[in-house]
């Protein structure tokens, strides 16, 4: 998991940020994007792609990875945005918003399977969070702070579409409440007219 680091180091680049996002198939709510410095030779057991840890497992790394990174930065991009410029771009501009925010630039970026807009050296690694410790540390920090969003505050502000279950994304529950209920303003109408197409004439 670090030899994509250990490359970077080899070229005498030090602040390694991994950079990856969650979100990008979710019918509700911002794309959510990080960015991660852990420190050079840092080995944090476990740490890998978000998708493959348990909720638990998740939320006990984080809590390691906040402990232990020199840099931690999250960045959103909401639904509106993502409507008008589609969810790829949606996508790039959170991370680079997760990049922005982590005060000192990094010296390099290994990102999962995209490019970031910033003049900054970089790599794109496909399934980089599988295979770069910097890159899956991104990942379960994104997706432990959407997770959150999604039991939290997204509940409160709409309890009756079962977000705190589904997280967003186009499960059978979700498509019925939408159905029911009519979309949110969270909602990416994108999304829906592809996802739900017929349906949709029914609001």
């Amino acid at each position: 998991m670090l030899s994509y680091e250990k490359g970077c180091w080899e070229q005498d680049y030090r602040r390694i940020a991994g950079v990856d996002e969650v979100g990008r198939g979710c019918l509700f709510g911002d794309v959510v994007a990080a960015a991660v410095i852990l420190p050079e030779g840092l080995i944090i057991e476990g740490v890998d792609d978000s998708k493959k840890l348990t909720a638990k497992k998740r939320e006990n790394l984080f809590e390691q990875i906040m402990e232990q990174a020199l840099a931690v930065s999250v960045g959103h991009v909401d639904s509106v945005v993502i409507d008008e410029i589609n969810i790829k771009q949606a996508s790039r501009l959170a991370m680079k918003k997760a990049v922005e925010g982590l005060g000192d630039p990094p010296d390099y970026m290994l990102i999962d399977a995209e490019k970031v807009d910033l003049s900054l050296p970089q790599r794109a690694i496909i399934k980089g969070d599988a295979n770069s410790q910097s890159i899956a540390a991104a990942s379960i920090v994104a997706k432990v702070t959407r997770d959150r969003l999604c039991e939290g505050l997204w509940e409160e502000l709409y309890p009756n579409y079962g977000i705190k279950i589904h997280k967003g994304y186009a499960t059978k529950l979700h498509r019925e409440q939408i159905l029911a209920l009519g979309p949110t303003p969270m909602h990416r109408r994108s999304f829906l007219g592809r996802i739900l197409s017929d349906e949709l004439t029914l609001f």
